[in-house]
């Protein structure tokens, strides 16, 4: 195997590892939208990292935090329903993004790679960072993993039970956040969503137990990140959505079997 394409699979199987068990929440708690809006907003942190001269990671963890913050506060108001909020805030974040790159000068930036992803350009040292952030998201989520499962099948029991509600979606925002900015560059902005959401989709199907969900979600993301690599190293395709048309395909045999 060429060593491009074994740090590109092994970025891919790593973001996976913690992609599988946040969607399932995702699914859970039909947050879709929610995910969208975060992956989004990766685009405006670009912008920032580079206008503020700070690490681009750091700028799209203050960009996706900031907008998770400013979508809580603005869902207790009552007079536009979430799914508006969302659609409003996902595109102005990715808009004021993009126009901040334009005024950026002296660096080029590749749009399409922050939009896309460029798995195959992943470095030795990129592989660091997202095992890094791996170890860290799976770290935390283990120890909230029952409390967020808890109010997630219903908020207000979990409230009665102890749980401290607030705080533990605030982590999982920041969990959330944390694999938008590794895998930025493995899959892109306007990717991320699909490999929080279609390997759990698939999942579900399988599946008997939260945690049974969450390692299906695993496996099949991997299923489809080996699979759409191949897809582009033979046809020359483009990586990131050949990953995720991989993903899409698994969905869509899953649910054939459901039938069945």
């Amino acid at each position: 195997m060429d060593d491009f394409l074994l740090r590109a699979l092994l970025a891919g199987l790593a973001v996976v590892l913690i992609s599988g068990p946040l969607g399932v929440f995702i699914i859970w708690r039909r947050m879709a939208y929610f995910g969208d809006t975060l992956s989004h907003s990766a685009i405006l942190g670009v912008a920032l990292g580079f206008l503020l001269s700070i690490n681009i990671n750091i700028g799209i963890l203050v960009s996706t935090i900031l907008v998770a913050v400013l979508l809580i506060l603005a869902q207790r108001q009552k007079q536009l329903g979430s799914d508006t909020l969302l659609g409003i805030m996902a595109h102005s974040a990715l808009s004021l993004g993009l126009i901040l790159i334009s005024f950026v000068e002296g660096v080029r930036v590749d749009i399409d790679s922050l939009l896309f992803g460029d798995i195959l350009s992943v470095s030795w040292s990129d592989l660091a960072i997202v095992a890094i952030g791996v170890i860290t998201v799976l770290t935390v989520l283990s120890f909230i993993w029952k409390p967020l499962l808890s109010l997630t099948v219903h908020e207000e029991l979990a409230r009665v039970e102890g749980v401290n509600v607030s705080l533990i979606s605030a982590i999982y925002t920041l969990l959330i956040a944390i694999l938008v900015a590794i895998a930025m560059k493995i899959i892109g902005a306007l990717l991320i969503t699909s490999l929080l959401i279609i390997p759990a989709a698939a999942a579900r199907q399988f599946s008997r137990s939260p945690e049974a969900m969450a390692v299906f979600s695993v496996i099949i993301g991997m299923i489809a990140v080996a699979l759409g690599l191949g897809a582009s190293f033979l046809w020359d395709t483009p990586a990131g959505p050949s990953i995720v048309i991989s993903a899409s395909a698994i969905f869509l045999f899953s649910q054939i079997i459901k039938r069945r």
